[in-house]
């Protein structure tokens, strides 16, 4: 795949959907809604009889863990995952399982058994890990098929990349085009401004300044809620680990009996509570535990560049606000966002966020690096300085593998998202302590070793659940 060269937005990087995976729930979701776009345009939409999902290598693997099945359904069914309520998602499942009718796009009824049309696959197709094709019959007999691939973070490719010019043409367009950290410090250089103003200009070229302030206040909203909603909501997480919810007994101690009534509320309780070394690490870790417990029960969260890393960014931004800013507002908020999103970029370009691709290196380990040079800026460090810290961020996760104990987004992915948080934020201190000039290495060179250690790390750590703590530990232990 040409990963370079291509315009991505802030809101390519930052996407509000549903969990619990980017690559296994939301790109599923996309590629149905894409698939049925397709089928219209091509006018045969309505003569379609019969319709197949095949999922193969890890969609297939992993894919029940990931609720894939019941994702492409919801897709398939016309539904929105930035706005569907996902109260309505287990009532469609059990819609479809009592009238073995599903209303392709709300309006054509077709015959739908999901053990029977949803069929996964073990071998992997050629161009990516997650690969999946959706496949009809239609009136006279004719077959149609088509192959789609979700490659992280909800994105989502043909093989011929028919999106690819135009995403090249807009990159020409950007008045100051990206492809790697050097040419962003450049920029920043000889404009005389910081990354946030650079990443502002080109998102402007997309853009009107009104809609990515309502984007990014979306995007935040939801970030917000889903800490608030995971904070707030105690129980054991769906999926058979039987792994109980932390984060509201976690928020319950630290909170006390501090009054308030909404988030915006809870912000300001939050900042008149104790603020001392070992109350700070389990603020941050609530923060994150929230988010991907919310996340992990098919709750709404901001794909931050993954689903599965959902927390890291959302936590590192709340520890800004109520620990080390009281006046933080939503000004601070677009900047932290538009540094995460750009270096996020930079990361995909340069590498994966595919941990089919690259293991949990491409999810926990690129949030924590857009994390720590967004919390970089905001903390009055120079763009040398953000590059350095989210380099340092990723340097100490390179190797860090995918194998999630029954393909769930559970252990210990939501564990490792308050690491990644945690190790965002002494980044971010490393570099505003640290002279930038004088580093050992600079973030191109380690998104390159990055993505080498992808291509040599064996599959079995790549979110296939063949390997690691999949295998050592059982469904039966937990």
């Amino acid at each position: 795949m040409n990963k370079a060269m291509e315009s991505i937005s802030v809101f390519d990087m930052l996407k509000i959907g549903v969990g619990p995976s980017s690559s296994h729930t939301l790109g599923p979701w996309r590629a149905a809604l894409r698939w049925i776009d397709h089928c219209k345009r091509h006018g045969y939409f309505e003569e379609i009889t019969e319709v197949k999902v095949q999922l193969y290598g890890s969609l297939s693997l992993t894919g029940k863990g990931h609720a894939t099945d019941i994702a492409a359904i919801m897709g398939l069914l016309g539904t929105d995952p930035v706005t569907v309520p996902i109260e309505r998602i287990q009532p469609s499942m059990d819609e479809l399982a009592q009238s073995g009718t599903l209303l392709l796009n709300g309006e054509l009824p077709v015959p739908f058994q999901k053990e029977k049309h949803i069929i996964f696959h073990k071998k992997f197709l050629e161009f990516h890990p997650n690969g999946i094709t959706f496949s009809c019959v239609l009136k006279d007999g004719r077959k149609k098929n088509m192959n789609y691939y979700s490659i992280g973070g909800g994105f989502v490719v043909q093989k011929e990349r028919k999106n690819a010019k135009k995403k090249r043409e807009k990159f020409s367009n950007f008045p100051f085009p990206v492809e790697k950290g050097v040419e962003l410090l450049a920029y920043c250089q000889a404009e005389g401004k910081s990354i946030s103003q650079i990443v502002l200009q080109n998102e402007l070229s997309l853009r009107s300044e009104a809609e990515i302030n309502d984007g990014l206040r979306k995007i935040w909203d939801v970030m917000l809620d889903s800490m608030y909603v995971g904070c707030h909501t105690e129980g054991t997480l769906p999926g058979g680990l039987n792994v109980r919810r932390r984060a509201f007994d976690t928020h319950k101690n630290l909170m006390g009996s501090r009054p308030y009534s909404n988030p915006v509320e809870w912000i300001e309780s939050i900042r008149d509570t104790e603020v001392k070394f070992r109350q700070i690490l389990k603020w941050v870790s609530c923060f994150a535990l929230a988010v991907n417990e919310v996340n992990a029960s098919l709750g709404r969260v901001v794909t931050a560049p993954t689903n599965g890393s959902a927390g890291v960014i959302p936590a590192v931004m709340m520890y800004y606000m109520v620990i080390e800013n009281h006046d933080a507002n939503f000004a601070d908020v677009r900047k932290f966002l538009l540094v995460a999103g750009e270096i996020g970029s930079i990361f995909k370009k340069g590498s994966t966020i595919s941990a089919a691709l690259g293991g949990c290196q491409a999810e926990i380990g690129v949030s924590s690096a857009m994390a720590a040079g967004a919390l970089t800026e905001l903390m009055g460090g120079t763009p040398e300085q953000a590059l350095m810290a989210a380099e340092i961020a990723m340097e100490h996760h390179l190797g860090l593998t995918c194998d999630p104990i029954a393909g769930l987004v559970q252990v210990p992915c939501i564990e490792r998202n308050a690491m990644g948080a945690i190790k965002a934020i002494n980044a971010c201190e490393m570099a505003l302590d640290a002279d930038p000039t004088k580093a050992k290495v600079p973030l191109d060179k380690v998104i390159a070793t990055m993505w080498e250690t992808a291509k040599d790390m064996t599959s079995k750590y790549k979110e296939t659940s063949e390997g690691g703590l999949a295998v050592q530990v059982n469904v039966s232990d937990c």
